[in-house]
């Protein structure tokens, strides 16, 4: 049996549009067929597409298309009547490539991070003309000794026929040490640093002698650094340093004490652990010059320090000495975590030979407790 149109509830639009019919018109048409056939045509047979696509106006067409199809008003499918809030698309952003870097250079991920890395600023992000710590910059507020040089310029005494210096086994020690890199590569694998430490030791609770320094050593440095990276064994070596040393107490014959080597520093770590191994060669002065010609029988050729680093303490452990004269000495330092901005609690334990450019042919064990700005790494 032919159901007409009109006994479905639809109203023919291809006729409308044939009529003439002004768009508005057709609108308010559809409207019109909506309304008066709602019932029988939600029970009946949807309109056709060639129905829907008569129509001229776009959201009377769209509505069309959805009844067509099925498929409900977007007002029916929120609650409230309200429209899904809709979420602003973000452009998928451009792959970077691993470790880059401005200008460039690849940027070490964080992983790759390491103590002797954030100590001579290989990242290539860091400045080019950085300006840091060198060597521990302490306080030791009392640093006791077993057994303090009262003679360091024995011949010079008796040649002047003077009593010994009157010194106690306690005394005040700092230190002062900082570095500066004055060029370096755009990937920070090479550069130049210049360095300067200064270690005092004062008298500073004697006051029968007026609290003199008992002895300041003076240390410039120049080097040039690598970055060799390069695996082994597990571990990494992050370190290759090769310069110029000057040491000096810096006062006159014949009371003068001073030498110059050429030193290199190798650095490996694995993790929290890390080796620094310095080999080093004096720069022969002549033995009419040399304030002390024997320094290498107590200093030896070289020294080795292991770092560690747990849970933000850090340990040291230093060594050298000359087999063949079977004389050296070593060092145990321990350094707390922050305890009052950066400072840090700084325990230092010492034996041997050395301890000072004053003591280098002076054996003894000292041990001082203060505060500290920074470790070696």
């Amino acid at each position: 049996m032919n159901v007409s149109k009109e006994s479905r509830g639809v109203v023919d639009f291809s006729t409308a549009k044939g009529s003439g019919m002004p768009a508005p018109a057709v609108g308010l048409l559809f409207a019109f067929g909506l309304a008066s056939g709602g019932a029988s045509f939600a029970q009946g047979s949807p309109p056709s597409i060639a129905d829907c696509a008569a129509i001229q106006t776009d959201q009377a067409r769209l509505a069309c298309y959805d009844r067509a199809s099925g498929r409900l008003p977007v007002a029916a499918q929120t609650s409230g009547g309200t429209v899904p809030e809709r979420t602003a698309m973000v452009a998928p952003a451009a792959p970077e490539s691993e470790g880059a870097a401005p200008g460039g250079v690849g940027r070490r991920t964080p992983a790759e991070t390491s103590l002797i890395d954030k100590a001579w600023a290989f990242d290539p992000g860091s400045s080019a003309y950085d300006i840091s710590f060198y060597n521990p910059n302490y306080l030791l507020i009392g640093n006791y000794t077993s057994r303090i040089n009262n003679r360091p310029f024995s011949p010079l005494f008796d040649a002047l026929e003077a009593d010994e210096q009157d010194l106690d086994n306690t005394e005040a020690r700092f230190q002062l040490s900082f570095k500066f890199r004055v060029w370096t590569t755009d990937d920070r694998r090479w550069g130049v640093w210049a360095a300067y430490s200064q270690m005092s030791q004062w008298q500073v609770y004697n006051e029968k002698i007026s609290r003199p320094f008992r002895e300041t050593n003076y240390m410039p440095e120049l080097m040039v650094s690598f970055r060799p990276d390069i695996s082994f064994g597990g571990f990494d070596w992050r370190l290759l340093n090769v310069g110029y040393n000057h040491q000096s107490n810096g006062r006159s014959d014949p009371i003068s004490r001073s030498w110059d080597r050429i030193i290199a520093s190798i650095g490996i770590e694995r993790g929290n652990f890390a080796l620094v191994l310095r080999p080093w060669v004096r720069i022969d002065e002549g033995d009419a010059d040399d304030d002390n010609p024997d320094i290498t029988d107590y200093y030896g050729y070289g020294d080795i320090t292991a770092f560690y680093k747990w849970r933000d303490h850090s340990f040291t452990l230093m060594g050298r000495g000359n087999p063949s004269t079977d004389k050296g000495a070593a060092e145990l330092t321990w350094m707390s975590p922050q305890v009052l901005g950066p400072l840090r609690v700084y325990v230092r334990a010492f034996t041997g030979y050395g301890d000072s450019l004053i003591d280098y042919n002076w054996k003894q064990n000292t041990i001082g407790i203060g505060m500290a700005l920074n470790d070696i790494l």
